[in-house]
């Protein structure tokens, strides 16, 4: 029986989440405001951690296809233009970018300006020194990280319901859930692992409110190539009696490798 919290990381006293996985979170928007102003400073100063966070962009950018637009309301855009200082609706007021004696007088003040440096060019001038050649050493190009392949389960009506990124070097997969409410009668979401021909295998309770990282026992990690399941069951708090999926199946996908 999986003994697995759904409530891991910091309520469970774990380590905190690595870089990669911090990234994808970011992506996905699911740290506080804090956080993310702390993430947006290390994408300035890491580029491995700015290459991770692009990753992760390239990986979830094909599900933005499956989001329907949504007309903005229209409320929004005098919204907007009263925070930049603007009035309400457009074309209530010309301010001084649309002043004809605003740009009549910096016409004037280039042209001034242009007579001045004619006039400073006909003054002779003193030879300009010319500076060393400098050789500049390019330091060697960091090696590129391989984007992790990523694995969606999706519901019957094919709507994700979980990300799967599999690091088969490490023997771990990071979850990322797109929230969604608790079940109405308690159960909650068991992860399985379940390869071609084989029984399913358990790999623990998963969240379905926040990424984290599931570590892939190392008698399973021979499952993790291409033609393997993932799949998402409903079981009893705690876990699967027995280690045997008793639920229904809420999503699964076929399991992405490199």
């Amino acid at each position: 029986m999986s003994t697995q919290n759904p409530q891991f990381d910091q309520d469970a006293g774990r380590e905190p989440p690595d870089a990669n996985v911090l990234a994808g979170e970011y992506v996905l928007g699911l740290q506080d405001s804090a956080l993310r102003r702390q993430l947006q400073a290390r994408i300035e100063a890491d580029p491995g951690f700015a290459r991770q966070v692009h990753a992760w962009e390239q990986h979830f950018a094909p599900l933005l296809d499956e989001i329907a637009p949504v007309p903005a309301p229209v409320q929004l855009w005098p919204r907007i233009r009263t925070q930049l200082g603007w009035s309400p609706v457009e074309g209530a007021r010309r301010g001084v970018w649309q002043s004809m004696a605003f740009w009549r007088g910096a016409t004037a003040l280039a042209a001034a300006a242009a007579v001045a440096a004619i006039a400073i060019g006909h003054f002779p001038r003193a030879p300009m020194p010319v500076p060393p050649t400098q050789v500049v050493v390019q330091p060697p190009p960091r090696p590129v990280e391989q984007p992790k392949p990523v694995t969606t389960l999706a519901h019957d009506d094919g709507s994700p319901g979980w990300l799967a990124s599999l690091d088969a070097a490490h023997g771990t997969v990071m979850m990322v859930p797109v929230p969604a409410p608790a079940d109405a009668q308690g159960r909650v979401p068991e992860l399985w692992l379940i390869p071609a021909g084989e029984a399913p295998r358990s790999l623990g309770l998963v969240s379905i409110n926040k990424a984290h990282t599931v570590a892939i026992p190392q008698a399973l990690r021979r499952a993790l190539i291409a033609g393997s399941t993932l799949a998402i069951t409903l079981e009893p708090p705690g876990g699967a009696p027995q280690g045997v999926p008793t639920g229904p199946i809420i999503a699964k996908g076929s399991l992405q490798t490199i």
